[in-house]
């Protein structure tokens, strides 16, 4: 069968999407052992596992770029979950960090408004998850700082004020939130989990991979395998079976 005939006789195969929206912390996941690259062994064959992290951003800018990156016209219908996951630069000292740092209320704001837009082109809150940042190690980021010749510009009580106002939207909004904040520092050490003071570690990224999946897991991992495992291919006929 030539492949033009096959591919009219066979439905399009579109694969479900998660998409991962964040800063460094999102676009670092796909890194070895990353959590997003957990997530992704996770639903092979089940979902697409979309990395759209952008280092440095903060929800000012997210919130003008979501829009080009996820619309009707992209394919939305056919996302079944959203990460959110910005604040570690938001909550950057104002007087120390300006281009970053966005004040408190407008950060909560910019959250809403994503959420808003996302069930705008119809992504239910069930499928919406928003991730508080983790808590600041402040010595660990003060020598990253000091190397570049800058001043210590977070503090982890400040993040952990961005990480409460996440927390409140998503209350409000009615999605899911995972408090990475308050669960990494929770009777524990929490400096293990994060490699600069900032970004996660090895074990911080299993952390996270773990506690979302156990948010993930019952909605995703029932849905199929897409195309049929191999040993039930008719081989005397494989179109019966792929088309």
């Amino acid at each position: 069968m030539a492949l033009a005939e096959a591919g009219a006789r066979g439905r399009l195969l579109r694969w479900p999407r998660v998409v991962l929206f964040g800063d460094s912390i999102t676009e670092y996941s796909f890194q070895e052992n990353g959590w997003g690259t957990y997530l992704a062994e996770r639903l092979v064959r089940k979902c697409d596992v979309v990395n759209r992290g952008i280092s440095g951003y903060n929800t000012r800018w997210a919130k003008l770029i979501l829009p080009r990156l996820i619309s009707e016209s992209t394919g939305a219908d056919n996302i079944v979950a959203v990460t959110i996951f910005f604040g570690a630069n938001d909550s950057a000292l104002k007087e120390l960090n300006p281009k970053q740092h966005v004040p408190l209320e407008e950060y909560a704001a910019n959250l809403k408004g994503m959420v808003q837009y996302l069930k705008s082109v119809d992504i239910t809150t069930d499928r919406i998850i928003l991730i508080t940042p983790p808590p600041l190690q402040e010595s660990a980021w003060e020598k990253e700082c000091l190397a570049k010749g800058d001043k210590l510009n977070r503090c982890n009580a400040t993040t952990g004020q961005y990480a409460q106002a996440c927390v409140r939207v998503a209350a409000e909004c009615g999605t899911d939130v995972l408090d990475l904040w308050t669960l990494m520092q929770k009777n524990q050490d929490f400096s293990s989990y994060l490699s600069d003071g900032l970004h996660l570690s090895t074990k911080g990224n299993s952390f996270l991979a773990a506690q979302l999946w156990s948010r993930l897991e019952n909605r995703l991992s029932a849905l199929p395998s897409l195309l049929p495992y191999w040993r039930d291919v008719d081989h005397t006929n494989p179109e019966a079976s792929l088309l």
